[in-house]
């Protein structure tokens, strides 16, 4: 079974001496900060194996993953970038295949490619512990003395390097301040901030010390692969392409993340595919639609099946939040226990159905297909054109549905077809917000306080449709605490509580979207009144 641990760490190198190959030991860290000891605890031999595509995908997006024995946590560990300095690592158990749990969380970048060993690193760790004065832990200092070599199959040429790095762990619960201290003593000492953000960095790359060589110097092979950067957007398509590029993006990272059961990590998955959907259907001038159209179909795909998970969690935390504000003396019969039934039946249901999705060959088929489109985008001719001239009249088509929408759902009477009026109208509500966001870049603050405006409308539109879907529940579980002889009294209060809020909302409308439809604003940005 797969642990996570939170490893916040700072990486230092040694300074040479020119007239020798010996390295400078440490300065007493004693008295820095609040370290009132220092207790050494010896040195380990450590020997890890780095796995990766022969296209290093891992590397590219700052991702390693090893099988390593020696020391006190033998086995498999995939490190997760969080910000800098700051890693998830997910250990299991030293085995000869690499996990299946683990498997599952590079499979969005890997795909269907094969992993296979790139770098083989031995080090000699001599380990200290920093503590305070009731003798707690408050970091672990290594000195690693590496040498790594670089193994067949990444087609990079072999080489054998060899270099000596200082890395200094928080130990759990500490004060991340004493890292602040214990940096001021090294730099004082000559240490530096290392280049590379990990060994495996600095061994794919020029960086280390040549065996048996003098220091070849100090490049490193930190950052992104697969070269420059692109150029900054320019025409129209540029500009959609950057902003498809980073839903994908947003797709393959949270992948690992749904799967870790982190929070947000669905909604966010499926807001990507949400988006690229909208962007499909929203910028028809701009890419073919008889490429996009297809893949804009599995997206749907893709989304309805996150949906369950998705709505499963809002709308558990929603009915909490109810129950938890009601008084103590209006809960009749087991209110909290039967909604917590509730939550935990759909919610692992769900959980273990989204999973398998991530799982399929659909959803692998889909990813392939997105890589795909990005690398050879079918573009049409007002691609080309400025993105002045392109992206307000994308803008203009979406404001115009939802013009549409919401003047027709205001003009029906309250009941189910206005419900459903309401949601339809939250959906055209999102194709504009996303249609504005992804034209900030070209347009600026007029196409960010449109999209501003425009999500204060959906949020409206957004709290309806939960209250229509809560009250479904609500009903449905007070049939059966009824069934059961229980009280249905605070189901039925809790249902009157969202049919006013539903009503509340319907009231708020016309005034959030009279301020979203300012005229002043769509004239900044090019979006002509409708009608």
């Amino acid at each position: 079974m797969a642990d996570s641990k939170r490893e916040i760490e700072r990486k230092y190198e040694l300074p040479e001496r020119p007239d020798t190959d010996e390295t400078p030991g440490l300065p007493d860290l004693t008295g820095v900060g609040n370290v009132a000891a220092v207790r050494a605890r010896g040195v380990q031999e450590l020997d890890a194996v780095y796995y990766d595509t022969p296209a290093l995908r891992l590397h590219a997006d700052t991702l390693t993953l090893r099988r390593r024995t020696g020391g006190e946590d033998a086995g498999w560990h995939l490190k997760f970038p969080v910000a800098t300095g700051i890693r998830d690592e997910i250990r299991a158990p030293l085995s000869d295949t690499l996990p299946p749990e683990l498997a599952g969380l590079v499979r969005s970048r890997v795909r269907d490619a094969e992993l296979i060993p790139v770098v083989r690193l031995r080090t000699s760790r001599e380990v200290s512990l920093l503590l305070d004065a009731r003798g707690a832990p408050l970091a672990e200092v290594a000195v690693d003395t590496v040498r790594a070599r670089r193994l067949p199959g990444t087609g990079r040429k072999r080489a054998d390097t060899a270099w000596t790095e200082v890395e200094v762990e928080l130990a759990d619960g500490a004060d991340p301040a004493v890292l602040d201290a214990v940096e001021k003593k090294l730099r004082k000492a000559g240490l530096r901030p290392a280049a590379s953000a990990s060994k495996l960095a600095r061994a794919l790359g020029a960086g280390g010390r040549s065996t048996g060589d003098r220091p070849a110097g100090g490049t490193s092979a930190g950052g992104r692969a697969g070269g420059a950067s692109p150029s900054a957007p320019v025409t129209a398509g540029d500009h959609v392409l950057a902003y498809l590029r980073a839903q994908v993006a947003t797709i393959v990272t949270q992948d690992p993340a749904v799967r870790r059961d982190l929070p947000d990590s669905v909604h966010q998955l499926r807001v990507a595919t949400r988006r690229l959907r909208s962007t499909f259907r929203t910028h028809r001038k701009v890419l073919d639609r008889t490429v996009t159209d297809p893949v804009g179909e599995e997206l749907k795909w893709l989304a309805a099946e996150l949906g369950v998970d998705r709505d499963h969690e809002v709308l558990s935390e929603r009915l909490a939040a109810r129950v938890g504000a009601v008084p103590g003396t209006l809960l009749l019969g087991p209110v909290r226990a039967r909604l917590r039934i509730w939550s935990a039946g759909g919610r692992t249901g769900s959980r273990a159905r989204t999973v398998a999705v991530l799982d399929s060959e659909r959803y692998l088929t889909l990813l392939a297909t997105l890589d795909a489109l990005l690398a050879a985008p079918p573009l049409r001719p007002a691609a080309a054109k400025a993105p002045e001239k392109v992206l307000p009249a994308r803008i203009e088509g979406a404001y115009h549905l939802l013009a549409d929408r919401i003047d027709g759902a205001l003009a029906m009477p309250p009941g189910p077809g206005r419900d459903l009026a309401l949601h339809e109208a939250r959906k055209a509500a999102k194709r504009v917000r996303y249609a504005a966001e992804a034209a900030v870049p070209a347009l600026g603050k007029p196409a960010k306080r449109f999209a501003r405006r425009i999500k204060a409308v959906q949020t409206v539109l957004g709290d309806h449709q939960d209250s229509v879907v809560a009250r479904e529940v609500l009903r449905d579980l007070a049939v059966r605490a009824h069934a059961a002889g229980e009280s249905a009294f605070t189901w039925g209060l809790l249902y009157g509580q969202e049919e006013t809020q539903a009503e509340r909302r319907e009231h708020e409308l016309p005034r959030v979207w009279e301020e979203a439809a300012d005229p002043a604003l769509r004239a900044r940005l090019g979006v002509r009144s409708h009608g």
